[in-house]
């Protein structure tokens, strides 16, 4: 397709996006909720349809050399997909965040303001790979009164589009406006550039995926872009650790499943146990086939290869971990803030004294004691299903649920109040 072509395409797909967003801002939560069980029912109802189009997607990416981790990011069958289904159906159970008072006053004067929370309208995403994304994406923007124009990648084009016909049909059986899920059927690079300059329709654009495909977007955008940069999760085991919670933890937050945005790349060992935790530490991951890549003290306690400054700036989403000894928690730290793309980063320590100072110093959206990084996640925080993980810090951090697909307006009622004189 051309330039032209493409262009004149999505516009049209965000002139029926704006239409919806006005319609889905005044839905009640009722409405809302039978709509989404309608689109779980859409979703069953076309399972072997979805699956088919996945089988297509999964030989595609064999084909093209995928790794294993990233076809099992891209793999649909029956249960994942009755999962996706069940996740539908579970944001109906949310609280739905519209229409919720955050502040309320009155003026000397007998203003009566209100700020509560509104829909933010028509959300772009732009993501690659996992064609989950598709259902959640357009289900948390339907529960916050959004329409959504979704531009998947070329790895999953037939299961997302498949998977957005069931949402948009399953829903307009019980009222979804026309126009509110709306996935660009084709992968040309220039649909990108196209979304990301169509301020006059979308009033957000939220990029998932690699550092490449973020850059071009925030470099394009016209509108405001929530982003989530990679995925360079720590964890430092300070000295007094319990090991063998700190094995559990590590190895739970490298292999439970590296090929997510969660997972740990780079382990940091305080050289007051490194001697005595690396090798236990290096036993437990080589029983789950991890790759350990270490400084030159960790490689003179364990084997390991040699790391490269590159490694502590990657995030490998596979079976690969950077491992340095550290001399004191400030160096952790400093190495985490230097180094970390501020998503997720775990200190594993039983003094409460350093964990506090940890959590408070490293400047990431999401720092934990004693658990895995894999929690970091908006499921496990009770949001439900989540667009993304924000490493931004204004509007949204951390875990995007359904608040953070809103915005606020001021509703302010008087009785005739005037300013000047008339």
């Amino acid at each position: 397709m051309t330039r032209e072509e493409i262009e004149d395409h999505v516009y049209k797909m965000g002139g029926k996006a704006r239409a919806a967003a006005l319609a889905l801002a005044v839905l009640s939560d009722k409405k809302k909720n039978e709509i989404l069980r309608a689109m779980a029912a859409g979703i069953r109802s076309t399972a072997s349809e979805i699956l088919e189009a996945n089988a297509k997607d999964i030989a595609a990416g064999e084909e093209r050399g995928l790794t294993l981790a990233m076809l099992d990011r891209l793999r649909l069958d029956a249960d994942r997909l009755e999962a996706v289904a069940l996740g539908v159906e579970k944001v109906a159970t949310l609280p739905d965040p519209v229409g919720e008072i955050l502040d309320e006053w009155e003026r000397p004067n007998g203003i009566r303001i209100q700020q509560l929370r509104v829909p933010i309208g028509v959300i772009g995403i732009i993501y690659e790979s996992r064609p989950n994304v598709t259902s959640d994406a357009a289900v948390l923007c339907l529960k916050s009164g959004n329409a959504t124009i979704l531009r998947g990648g070329s790895e999953a084009i037939h299961s997302n589009r498949a998977l957005a016909d069931a949402l948009q049909s399953g829903g307009e059986n019980e009222g979804l406006p026309e126009g509110s899920i709306q996935l660009i059927p084709f992968t040309d690079r220039d649909s990108v550039a196209v979304m990301a300059g169509m301020d006059r329709y979308l009033d957000l654009i939220i990029p998932r995926g690699g550092k490449g495909l973020i850059e071009t977007v925030v470099s394009l955008a016209r509108m405001p872009v929530i982003k989530h940069y990679d995925g360079i999760c720590h964890a430092y085991i300070h000295s007094d650790a319990d090991f063998e919670m700190a094995v559990k933890i590590v190895v739970d937050s490298k292999t439970q499943k590296p090929s997510v945005c969660n997972a740990l790349e780079t382990l940091l060992v305080d050289e007051a146990i490194a001697s005595e935790f690396l090798p236990r530490v290096a036993a437990a991951l080589e029983e789950k086939n991890v790759e350990l890549r270490g400084d030159e003290a960790t490689c003179a306690i364990i084997d390991a290869k040699v790391a490269t400054e590159e490694d502590w700036r990657t995030e490998y989403l596979d079976y690969i971990l950077a491992v340095k000894v550290v001399s004191s928690m400030d160096v952790s730290i400093d190495h985490i803030n230097k180094y970390s793309s501020q998503h997720t980063e775990v200190i594993v320590t039983q003094n409460e004294a350093i964990a506090e100072a940890f959590l408070c110093r490293v400047d990431s959206a999401c720092v934990f004691h004693n658990v895995s990084t894999r929690y970091s996640d908006g499921e496990e925080f009770g949001f439900g299903a989540e667009i993304g993980i924000s490493t931004d810090k204004l509007h949204a951090r951390g875990p995007m649920g359904l608040r953070e697909l809103t915005s606020y307006q001021y509703r302010v009622r008087g009785e005739g109040q005037l300013k000047g004189l008339v």
